[in-house]
């Protein structure tokens, strides 16, 4: 096992974690969702050779892909390459992932029985190939990991509706039809999300990423009764671990208040809600992360940069801002852009001394 102490110490100066943690820094830190993958010519290199599957089960290949944006664009965090349904697939689910749409389920899960299907999730034994690619990263970088996973309510929404949709209704028709089943579901689902999370941090990922994508389908007092206490769950449980816990969901901004409740420690804000007012609808204590939108790097960078420079100053200087894009880098996106949005973060992102109370 790899000496957490000294990985620590080895990152003690990331404006990224202090960013996370509301603590002094100098400048504000910047990575992207989705920082690795087609945007760049040599992740689509690899991928001309071996499948997604391949990659994510080989961790030199794995690896190899984290790292690449990290020399490509100078960014202050490394976040994990793999899938949020690669836990449950590790556990027997037969998911493939489809180009161009996303995870396929062969058979999904649908009334109290199927629940059956989901055994418990040993991290080191049914994920050993995405820990040691999380050993392999901490070896190299310089920078922080970052580890993720899928929240509960997003992968029981791909499980119950066989894949990706836009109505989700076969899901919310068994939250609201079998309410006991619905939680006996999350609450398997919560099980093996921790599972996966404690075992990337325990191999030293320095801080974790929960993707609850698409809990933005749903109403507020709906998210919070079905699907906060699986979520709080999850990163209350993460609290002793000691690494940052970021919670991050698309189409959120009426859920952010709650979603900072669950025990996050900074919430991810997609670009639909500008970071001042987001700042309005969470705790004091808890950090913001975004929220550039991700249309706007397929433009000229002049107006990359204007857009860049109102989410610094929606920002206000906080300490407890970590600049990242509303959701992921698109395809198309060209990794120079990217690389010149870095280098404007980092010279143009004034942080201000943080609060007393922080």
């Amino acid at each position: 096992m790899p000496d957490l102490a000294a990985i620590a110490a080895r990152h003690t100066g990331s404006p990224f974690l202090a960013a996370c943690r509301g603590e002094p820094h100098d400048t504000v830190p910047v990575w992207f969702m989705r920082q690795a993958g087609r945007a760049l010519a040599e992740y689509r290199e690899i991928r001309a050779r071996h499948s997604f599957e391949e990659v994510v089960h080989t961790p030199e290949l794995a690896a190899e892909v984290t790292l690449q944006p990290v020399r490509r664009y100078g960014v202050d965090a490394a976040v994990l390459f793999s899938d949020i349904v690669t836990p449950v697939q590790a556990i027997g689910l037969e998911v493939t992932i489809e180009p161009g749409i996303g995870p396929v389920i062969d058979r999904p899960l649908r009334t109290s029985e199927d629940i059956g299907r989901l055994r418990r999730l040993d991290a080191e034994e049914d994920l050993r190939h995405v820990l040691d690619t999380v050993s392999l990263l901490v070896a190299e970088l310089d920078v922080p990991l970052i580890g993720f996973a899928g929240a509960p309510f997003t992968l029981a929404s791909y499980l119950i509706e066989g894949g990706p949709s836009r109505s989700y209704t076969r899901t919310k028709a068994l939250m609201f039809t079998d309410e006991l089943t619905w939680h006996r579901l999350l609450d398997r689902l919560a099980s093996i999300t921790l599972s996966s999370l404690q075992g990337q941090i325990a191999r030293g990922a320095s801080a974790v990423q929960l993707f609850d994508s698409w809990a933005g389908a749903l109403a507020p007092q709906d998210y919070e009764r079905f699907v906060l206490p699986h979520s709080r769950r999850v990163l209350e449980e993460l609290e002793g671990m000691g690494v940052p816990r970021i919670h991050f969901g698309v189409d959120t901004g009426e859920l952010l208040g709650a979603m900072a409740a669950a025990g996050a420690d900074v919430v991810g804000v997609d670009w639909r809600t500008p970071l001042d007012l987001a700042r309005q609808r969470v705790p004091e204590h808890v950090g913001l992360q975004g929220n550039l939108e991700p249309a706007v790097c397929l433009g000229p960078f002049h107006q990359v940069a204007e857009r860049a420079r109102d989410v610094l100053a929606r920002a206000g200087g906080r300490p407890d801002h970590v600049f990242n894009l509303g959701h992921g880098v698109l395809p198309d996106t060209d990794p120079g852009i990217l690389a010149e949005l870095v280098d404007l973060v980092h010279a143009e992102g004034v942080v201000q001394e943080p609060a007393d109370d922080r």
